[in-house]
């Protein structure tokens, strides 16, 4: 049999979570999954046994009411809104859509591992742009934009936790259109930082080469039932839509995105939470011998350590803490790691476990 070589060589990225260890334990506390770490919102509880009239009904193709509450909560139009199975499926989407076999991609490093493997499959032409605070290097990041290509940015980024401002990201947008270039811009872990007004999803109307990226996997803890959105040009967006699987979100996803959706304070007690709980971790950890903390603006600490990530993270699961090796990331070495924001009693348990290690 013959197949695609770009299907056939394709490398899935390496991902965070309790499945990315060999065995499963009820008791590991998981640092390498960025999710919110209050969970989901109580009034998921309003689901009770609406949920399970879902699972013999075919969902909405169109996820017509989860768009127009999405919709709502965003101050957007449903027809500038495609609703996706997680972040992920919106990424090789887009992919599809967009670029063509040596299409120009730019994307900074190190960064969300995705865009690099959903382009390559697409066969385009990816030039990396090494940086751990894209703000910092803005002038030297835009004279490296391509032409009639696409330029991937996350924001905050993954696993840096640095935040481009606002200014800076339609600094390049702008450059970008110039040059007949898309923007993509992935800000899954906006809300969860204390400056949430520097998103960008506003200006979709005024930047037609604009197309941003959300998901309620981190922001609103529903990573086990997959929805993400994408928000850009009404164009764009339909044919999103035209080349999506059908049925991709299934109906007890939509409903419970919906309800989350409606819990408008939830995000502000998990921004509290997060502020308290990242400033005890990068002071905590910054004070152990051999480890110091990258600023960051997002709900997860990028630490840079002198032992071996991967070492360290096998060390770590013998205590029930899982930590994200981070020598997997385009860019970085093997002597970083990432930890997620979590609660001040899971965190104790880390830096006793951090402060135990030899």
């Amino acid at each position: 049999m013959k197949f695609a070589k770009n299907a056939e060589k394709h490398t899935q990225v390496q991902h965070g979570g309790p499945y990315s260890i060999d065995r499963q334990n009820p008791k590991i506390i998981d640092y390498s999954s960025n999710v919110n770490p209050l969970g989901y919102p109580k009034s998921l509880g309003n689901l009770g046994k609406n949920w399970m009239s879902k699972i013999p009904v075919y969902p909405d193709h169109e996820s017509t009411r989860l768009r127009k509450q999405l919709a709502r909560y965003l101050g957007a139009s449903p027809e500038n809104l495609v609703a996706g199975n997680g972040a992920t499926e919106i990424i090789y989407n887009f992919c599809r859509v967009v670029l063509e076999k040596n299409t120009p991609v730019l994307i900074p490093v190190p960064t969300f591992g995705e865009y690099e493997a959903a382009s390559r499959l697409c066969t385009s032409r990816l030039k990396f742009f090494k940086t751990m605070n894209l703000g910092k290097d803005l002038t030297a990041f835009v004279k490296k934009i391509p032409n009639r290509g696409v330029v991937f940015i996350c924001n905050p980024n993954n696993p840096t936790g640095s935040l481009t401002s606002k200014d800076s990201v339609l600094e390049i947008t702008k450059s970008a259109k110039a040059k007949n270039t898309l923007v993509f811009v992935d800000e899954c872990f906006i809300e969860l930082t204390q400056s949430p007004h520097q998103s960008v999803i506003d200006k979709i109307q005024r930047h037609e080469n604009l197309f941003v990226l959300r998901s309620l996997t981190k922001s609103f803890g529903l990573a086990g039932l997959r929805v993400g959105y994408g928000v850009g040009n009404r164009k764009l967006v339909s044919i999103l839509a035209k080349i999506k699987i059908p049925w991709n979100i299934n109906g007890v996803a939509q409903e419970a995105a919906y309800i989350a959706l409606s819990d408008r304070s939830f995000l502000g007690k998990t921004r509290r939470l997060i502020k308290t709980e990242s400033t005890f971790l990068r002071d905590s950890i910054s004070r152990l011998d051999g480890f110091s903390c990258l600023d960051t603006s997002a709900n997860f600490i990028l630490i840079k350590t002198k032992k071996d990530s991967g070492m360290l993270q096998k060390r770590l699961v013998k205590k029930n803490i899982l930590i994200r090796d981070c020598s997997t990331f385009r860019g970085l070495g093997k002597n970083y790691i990432r930890i997620a924001v979590r609660t001040r009693k899971e965190n104790m348990k880390l830096i006793k476990a951090l402060e135990e290690l030899k």
